[in-house]
């Protein structure tokens, strides 16, 4: 009861404290902060208002912001693939003038097809290189002035930069032209300037290819993006040329805040074209900002109001608190008296003559003070059913034998209804030291009983939610093959025997099953002997998963040492199905599988042109042998000798190809994975083989150093080999992108072997003399769909790290300095060596 009572006293403090310093505030103070404190809420609401519409302001135009960032580059890149089409069909043109396999009036012909298959193409025009017009074919709504007929010198207006570009450079280049002279900004065409080699490889001028800005407007863009936003194109300078724009937006709040007008937009460059063409969108308009500044200003008027009226109630109140004031205090004391005790008071005399009742006893039962002093047994809130019992009780006060503990009845209101309460009597002791009665007080237990009641129900619920769990739960004491406890599910798995809770433990690695199936358990058995159970108890869970063929189900077990009821030391073990989660984990491990194998496709198809470069040689070689061969046998002037020579030639050179085939097959064949005893050498050489075809189309050089005497690896050489081809190919397209100068086109692969948390590793490296990483990607390198390249999926150092990681190996990136300056970069991988892959092997390649 002192416990309690501290701990009651403990707790009011806080409120005992609030409540002292309000009574001693002066009833002028006390009408103050009454009426400031809903002043204050309604600031606060005003306040949170403000933000809140801010807020979601804000956060509008950055989803706008972001969406049409997202929609404008979807277009450019539509634009930009329309273009590279066009001018791939431009430049096979081109090809086929150079080669002299069509004459002008095919070339018109084509042209033609050209023109009214693609209506952005306004004109083709072959350029001889005296700017001598060829052939032209051009649209029927070509100006007059524009159109230019065979034989006509094409004037040398600003046709002439893109025109020497052409010829200097020999690539395609684009370019503006104003045919109006600023006259007409919206009447530009955007030219394509292909240059010709038909006079072995010397410059022949070129075809130029016109496009309408609007053209390329109306058919490059996709129509749903020009349904979203005001698209236009611009020139460097921000000059409109085609498209339609929007005024920026003002709004009320942008006024009140002093921003910016707000401007959804965003702009690209046109890719090939350059900086020169710019795509730009901007969202339309949907409202006019009013409802949500409306809103503001309803929600601040109502605010001011509620002020206005609060400060006029605390006005009124002042007047209403002054007039009640002297009843107030006339009336406090007492009603305080009254109202302080609510325990109920009882006195009797020695007959048992009720002689006192409190204003709280009165509360309880519902008799008033006059109907209760000196009434007599049996007294009116004794219920009619429990008369005999307490007349019992109150002979027992009254001779003495009453229960210091105090006693439970139940009690009848005046209402007729009933209360249980526990009373405690103590004698009644005058002044001179004479008992003259007995004093009893009287407590209502209804609330306690019903919370007793209600923890039995809870604890009958919680016995419910156990049985009703999806997982066996079951505790067992140390040493026994005792069951105390066993939920459904445990039941309908191991029945009602310990056999299933052991077996568990056993399997699990937390628990040995003892020798003997007795009930108690030799000294020798409990490993836990003489270990405080303190500690046990407070330990963290032990988790494990399982397999049991009995049941067909991989269970995820968790135990724990706990106090049982009684104060033995038990073990709790908790079994989780977890079989679907484990089919979902082996399924996405055949989904990684499949994504390495897309990777290599992947890493293939961009290699597509090296490796197409290097099938071309010894195809060539064949062709030139057996058409040498055809042409000597017809003239008669080959001999046996010199056609042997010949064909072993070409056999060689078919061999070759062949085993270029052979490699690629043998990268991109899906197979299940494989860890095998591999040899690093090979792995390196096979990888080298393969990514030497990229490295030679970008003239890199590729030096490679692989130790000796290296141990076996348990790995997937396939998978390695696609992490040392992604490495190198990366190397060779970041030189590519910092254009170093052939003599530091460099990239090293070295293969040592390196001691790493004292294990034996094995360490591949490939350094490049490239541009470097950027700071800010050093840290999410790794991510999923993260590059930093413009065309890259960011899939490969994602499927890189997953292949290092999965054989328990790790991979690292740095930058190279010198003086401060990056001057190229180092990716680095280990794989550790096991013992049973630790076999030396004598070869080493330089």
């Amino acid at each position: 009861m002192t416990s309690q009572k501290s701990m009651t006293t403990e707790t009011g403090r806080p409120w005992q404290w609030w409540t002292q310093w309000w009574r001693r505030q002066t009833p002028q103070h006390q009408d103050r902060f009454a009426n400031l404190a809903p002043m204050l809420a309604v600031l606060l609401f005003l306040l949170a208002i403000a933000t809140s519409f801010w807020y979601l302001r804000t956060e509008e135009h950055e989803r706008e912001q972001e969406a049409v960032k997202r929609d404008v580059e979807y277009a450019q890149q539509r634009l930009r693939l329309r273009l590279l089409e066009r001018q791939e069909q431009v430049m096979r043109l081109a090809r086929d003038l150079s080669a002299r396999e069509i004459r002008a009036d095919q070339f018109s012909v084509r042209a033609e097809a050209l023109v009214m298959q693609y209506p952005e193409l306004q004109s083709i025009t072959w350029i001889d290189d005296r700017r001598r017009v060829v052939a032209s074919q051009s649209v029927p709504s070509y100006t007059a002035s524009r159109r230019w007929l065979p034989g006509m010198l094409v004037p040398a207006d600003a046709t002439e930069t893109h025109y020497s570009l052409a010829r200097d450079l020999m690539q395609p280049v684009y370019g503006l032209i104003d045919p109006s002279n600023g006259k007409d900004p919206g009447n530009q065409l955007l030219q394509l300037h292909t240059p010709l080699n038909i006079h072995q490889g010397r410059f022949s001028g070129v075809i130029l290819a016109e496009y309408t800005i609007e053209g390329l407007l109306r058919y490059g863009v996709p129509t749903e993006v020009l349904a979203k936003y005001a698209v236009s194109f611009a020139d460097s300078d921000g000059l409109r040329l085609a498209g339609q724009t929007i005024e920026p937006r003002h709004r009320i709040w942008s006024w009140l805040t002093a921003q910016r007008p707000e401007n959804n937009e965003y702009e690209v460059p046109v890719s090939p074209v350059g900086n020169g063409l710019v795509l730009k969108a901007q969202t339309w308009r949907t409202s006019q900002g009013l409802v949500g500044s409306g809103l503001f200003w309803m929600v601040s008027v109502l605010s001011v109001m509620t002020a206005w009226m609060l400060i006029a109630n605390w006005r009124h109140t002042r007047r209403r608190m002054q007039a009640q004031k002297a009843l107030i205090a006339e009336t406090s004391f007492r009603r305080a008296m009254e109202n302080s005790v609510i325990t109920g008071m009882r006195a009797l005399d020695m007959r048992g003559r009720i002689i006192y009742v409190n204003p709280g006893f009165c509360s309880m039962t519902g008799w008033s003070e006059a109907e209760l002093v000196g009434a007599t047994a049996p007294f009116p809130y004794w219920p009619e059913e429990d008369r005999e019992l307490l007349m019992a009780r109150l002979e027992e006060e009254l001779s003495g034998r009453h229960n210091a503990g105090g006693f439970q009845v139940r009690v009848k209101r005046k209402d007729a209804s009933l209360f249980d309460a526990r009373m405690y009597v103590s004698p009644l002791i005058d002044a001179s030291g004479r008992q003259t009665g007995w004093m009893t007080s009287m407590t209502d237990i209804t609330e306690p009983n019903r919370i007793r009641e209600q923890l039995a129900s809870a604890h009958e619920r919680f016995t419910i939610v156990l049985e009703a769990l999806d997982a066996a739960v079951s505790v067992a004491p140390l040493g026994r093959e005792e069951l105390l406890f066993a939920n459904k599910l445990y039941r309908q798995w191991f029945g009602s025997l310990a056999r299933g809770h052991l077996t568990l433990v056993e399997q699990a690695g937390a628990y040995n099953l003892p020798e003997s199936s007795d009930t108690v358990v030799g000294d020798d058995v409990d490993g836990l002997a003489g270990l405080p159970t303190s500690h046990l108890t407070h330990a963290q869970a032990e988790n494990a998963e399982i397999f049991l063929p009995e049941l067909g189900k991989w269970l995820e077990v968790r135990s724990r040492y706990i106090t049982w009821a009684d104060g033995r030391l038990a073990q709790m073990v908790i079994a989780t199905d977890i079989t679907p989660r484990r089919r979902a984990e082996e399924l996405s491990e055949q989904q990684a599988e499949r994504a390495q194998n897309a990777s290599r496709l992947i890493t293939m198809g961009e290699m597509a042109s090296s490796v197409a470069h290097e099938l071309n040689q010894p195809l060539t070689a064949i062709n030139n042998y057996c058409n040498g061969m055809i042409s000597r046998i017809r003239n008669q002037q080959m001999q046996e000798t010199d056609l042997l020579v010949a064909l072993d030639k070409t056999a060689h050179q078919a061999q070759r190809a062949g085993q270029i085939i052979q490699r690629i097959r043998a990268f991109v064949k899906r197979s299940e994975p494989n860890r095998t005893a591999s040899d690093v050498t090979s792995m390196v050489s096979e990888a080298v083989e393969l990514a030497e075809i990229e490295l030679r189309r970008r003239n890199v050089r590729l030096a490679h150093y692989v130790a000796a005497r290296l141990p076996l690896l348990m790995v997937d050489p396939i998978l390695i080999e696609q992490v040392l081809i992604n490495l190198m190919k990366n190397a060779a397209e970041s030189i590519d992108n910092a254009r170093r100068s052939p003599g530091q086109r460099n990239v090293e692969l070295r293969v040592v072997p390196r001691l790493v948390n004292n294990q034996t590793v094995v360490e591949f490296s490939v350094t490049d003399s490239g541009q470097g990483l950027p700071l800010q990607a050093l840290e999410r390198l790794y991510e999923a769909f993260f590059s930093t390249k413009a065309e890259g999926m960011g899939m490969g150092l994602n499927l890189c790290r997953s292949i290092v990681e999965s054989h328990q190996g790790r991979i690292e990136a740095e930058n190279l300095y010198n003086a401060g300056q990056v001057i190229g970069c180092r990716f680095s991988f280990w794989i550790p060596v096991h013992t049973q892959a630790a076999v030396s092997v004598s070869t080493g390649v330089n």
